[in-house]
């Protein structure tokens, strides 16, 4: 009963007519980043946190919060239509999206996907309700060390979990706690890494980075791309949307599964959607009667990915809001908002703050219901998006994002600093080096660092006292499994890789 009593609290934040005019505005901009292929919601969201500033911080986060989840809803058309992922997360729905597109099949793809996508939201924000309450009382108890072998854990989680090589994902996440120690040391007061740079003491600017790294850099990426051309001459009403009952019956229990899947791996930290979907598309063809129908068009191939993802995206606020550990990039760069807007996220954030976490997982509510209902009926406005030439939309976003890191601080040296950002996230891509370990080291590095200091301060030097606590010794325990079982495994694969080589051979 006290959780309803505390989400009815919430509608009436989110009800109100401020928190339904950004959150419809969040999930539209955030369906539009989605359909675009190569922007990103993490863009989006970098552009518009200096709007934010002149708001309420619940309405900040709300805004926020529907681009994230509005992105994942919008990135399906494109990755169905054009065969090109909105966002990493829905290179899973290619798979089987765009042949259903190409069997005729574009109008009930992007039906199912969009019901599917509903689902799993909603089924993860009853999750984050019935979870967060309790997983914060439970982190009231963690310390310094505690809190320090969490961090570390979910920075190796986020390198190891990163598509490619595992000795990559790790250097990135050094290069993001290098970047996250630029600025001036809060113990000693000293200029660390700042080259002489007078604009660096205060660190390195989190939207300059953030949209060098994830926005120029992605739309360097796309213009050495072949332009694919969008679709044209195709109906999209909603009588011809439609699915079969037998569509329908197949699209049930795999989204389901993949609500439940993506649910149980947003919450993790160091994971993501794009983790989410490919695992509940493995675990469809795995359990598949009939695998041999994946890749040609299968209902199941889009059901179970599209309720993953967006499961994982609402589910990846328990460990951001309740521990103050975010799930990937995204949620990395919303905690950073969150810091700039004075809201400490933790243990103490849903009892400090009941009205902003409750109005925020109501908001969570009107989203998804605003979003299914403006998603069908526009998907013939999002398609004529698909055909702006990328001679204007790219130039154009170019301009946007440097306007965007200048209005923060009123200083050029920040656009400067995204040109930077931009260009190594960009040479990042092409050398198949993951860039979302940059930034989630960027924004635990100093947590990371202080929980590490205050540690030893407490305990006179002792380095016993990290695992002193069976918590942070499990975490610490789990920290060096997740180091040492990816190279095991890929040494075992290698190795049957070459038995079944030299068997062939023999053959």
């Amino acid at each position: 009963m006290d959780v309803l009593q505390d989400l009815a609290a919430g509608f009436q934040i989110a009800l109100t007519w401020q928190a339904l005019s950004v959150c419809l505005g969040g999930v539209m901009l955030g369906t539009f980043v989605g359909v675009l292929p190569g922007i990103g919601a993490l863009a989006a969201i970098s552009l518009c946190l200096p709007l934010t500033y002149y708001m309420e911080p619940v309405h900040a986060l709300i805004l926020l919060a529907g681009i994230f989840y509005g992105a994942q809803y919008g990135s399906s058309t494109s990755s169905i239509l054009l065969n090109i992922p909105g966002t990493p997360s829905a290179a899973a729905t290619c798979l089987d999206g765009f042949p259903m597109a190409r069997n005729g099949r574009a109008g009930q793809a992007l039906f199912i996907v969009t019901l599917c996508s509903f689902f799993g939201g909603s089924f993860a924000i009853v999750v984050l309700m019935a979870f967060a309450p309790p997983l914060a009382r439970f982190a009231l108890s963690f310390g310094a060390p505690e809190y320090f072998a969490v961090m570390l854990l979910g920075l190796i989680a986020a390198s190891t979990a990163s598509p490619g090589s595992t000795a990559k994902g790790l250097a990135m996440v050094v290069f993001g706690l290098i970047l996250g120690m630029v600025g001036t040391d809060v113990t000693s007061g000293a200029y660390r890494f700042t080259l002489d740079f007078i604009q660096l003491t205060d660190g390195v600017s989190l939207v300059a980075m953030a949209m060098g790294l994830f926005g120029i850099a992605e739309v360097l990426s796309n213009l050495t791309q072949p332009e694919v051309k969008p679709p044209v001459g195709r109906s999209f009403r909603l009588q011809d949307m439609l699915p079969t009952r037998e569509e329908a019956r197949l699209a049930i229990k795999p989204a389901i599964r993949g609500s439940l899947i993506g649910s149980w791996v947003g919450a993790l930290p160091g994971t993501g959607p794009a983790i989410a979907a490919f695992l509940a598309y493995a675990t469809e063809k795995r359990i598949s009667r009939t695998p041999q129908r994946f890749g040609t068009g299968a209902v199941e191939g889009i059901a179970a990915p599209e309720a993953a993802n967006n499961a994982s995206v609402q589910a990846a606020f328990i460990p951001t809001l309740c521990v103050g550990i975010p799930g990937d990039a995204v949620m990395a760069f919303m905690l950073g908002a969150m810091i700039l807007h004075g809201i400490i996220p933790g243990p103490q954030f849903i009892h400090e703050q009941p009205d902003m976490f409750w109005g925020l997982v109501a908001s969570f509510w009107v989203g998804n219901v605003l979003l299914l209902g403006l998603t069908l009926p526009l998907i013939g406005f999002w398609v004529r998006i698909l055909s702006i030439p990328r001679h204007i939309l790219y130039p154009t976003i170019i301009f946007l994002i440097c306007v965007g890191v200048y209005s923060v601080n009123s200083n050029i040296f920040d656009v400067f600093v995204a040109v930077v950002f931009g260009v190594v996230g960009y040479f990042m891509t092409a050398l198949q080096y993951p860039v979302a370990p940059v930034l989630l080291g960027y924004i635990l590095g100093p947590l990371i660092e202080e929980n590490f200091r205050r540690t030893l301060f407490i305990s006179d030097g002792d380095f016993r006292a990290f695992v002193s606590s069976p918590v942070s010794a499990i975490f610490l325990a789990l920290s060096a499994l997740a180091l040492i079982l990816p190279p095991i495994l890929n040494h075992r694969r290698r190795k049957r890789s070459q038995s079944r080589l030299q068997e062939t051979e023999l053959v």
